[in-house]
């Protein structure tokens, strides 16, 4: 990594959209060096009153659905409006090799050279609780430089979109046409995030078959709660490919930011995500500084090669090491 630059340099580049300065920002933020958090929290609490204004839109489905296709003429038709768009792609790393995807740029090629646009993959370094630090404050710092609309791409897979859904105004779920079988392997969990439901790919020979998935879901969400009373979440069609749809599922996106703004539900909404946010960061700080814990570090071998053979349960292996944390 390179010289991080002075927080008042990096807080001016930012304020000033100045693309370099953002990727440092957001560099600096997802190190794990303590010197560089230190640092990266430092900047953030000068940015903090400059967040906050963005329309901020979480996307998930099931990989293959065409996600990067759709957030692509999403974004482009925003852009072409005016408006300044970040997409932060929640980029799952591997937990076999550490490497990460980091593909989203590749495929947002059009949407990466749009000047009112910026697309960054995040790696989580395999954690939820990457997920939820380094795309939270990767979203104060895109605020802060003036994007109006933030798009965060999940992987569509595990438990990345409950994380995603409660960091973001508006939750889609993108689904395939054909429900079918399908639909019986939806977990019931997805469609209570759900702000809305579209069925991609409706285009072509799919367009019928997406109408019928869609009257499929439409009644599978009948047997679920809304996200708000002051909301039904719709079920619409669209093809991201060529875009059919696409405007008019943004409209319903607004009408929805319209109605729960003027309400102060989304004001609430953000203040009890800021909570949860808390708790979500203590979790992750007490077991990084467990883990970290010299003694602890020496016994865990131990333990988990008992724990392993059976010879201790895991409760007693707990137990003896929270006791060290705590009494060391």
């Amino acid at each position: 990594m390179e010289p991080v630059p002075p927080i008042p340099t990096l807080l001016q580049g930012v304020r000033s959209a100045d693309r370099a300065s953002l990727g440092r920002a957001i560099t600096l933020i997802e190190s794990s060096l303590p010197e560089h958090r230190e640092m990266a929290q430092d900047l953030l609490t000068e940015l903090l009153p400059l967040s906050g204004s963005s329309h901020r839109i979480g996307i998930t489905g099931v990989p293959g659905v065409g996600k990067s296709t759709f957030i692509e003429t999403l974004g482009k038709i925003l852009t072409d409006q005016g408006r300044r768009v970040a997409v932060l792609a929640v980029d799952p790393t591997s937990s076999r090799s550490g490497g990460s995807i980091l593909g989203d740029k590749t495929r947002m090629t059009t949407l990466s050279n749009d000047p009112l646009a910026f697309v960054r993959p995040s790696p989580t370094s395999g954690e939820l609780g990457g997920v939820t630090r380094m795309t939270r404050e990767t979203m104060l710092v895109c605020e802060a430089a003036g994007f109006d609309v933030v798009l965060v791409e999940t992987v569509g897979v595990g438990q990345s979109e409950t994380v995603v859904a409660d960091m973001v105004d508006f939750f889609l779920v993108l689904m395939l046409p054909g429900a079918g079988d399908e639909l019986q392997g939806i977990k019931k969990g997805i469609l209570e995030l759900a702000d809305m439901i579209a069925v991609n790919k409706a285009d072509g020979r799919n367009a019928q078959v997406a109408a019928a998935a869609a009257r499929e879901y439409e009644l599978a969400l009948h047997l679920t709660a809304p996200t708000s009373p002051l909301w039904s979440p719709p079920v619409l069609t669209c093809a991201g490919l060529t875009g059919a749809g696409v405007v008019e599922l943004w409209t319903r996106v607004e009408e929805h930011r319209r109605i729960l703004g003027d309400a102060g539900e989304l004001e609430q909404r953000r203040e009890q995500q800021n909570v949860r946010w808390m708790w979500s960061m203590l979790d992750d700080r007490l077991v990084d500084g467990l883990r970290k814990h010299p003694t602890v570090r020496t016994l865990l071998p131990q333990l988990e090669s008992q724990v392993r053979a059976g010879e201790t349960t895991a409760v007693s292996a707990v137990d003896e090491l929270l006791d060290v944390f705590l009494n060391d």
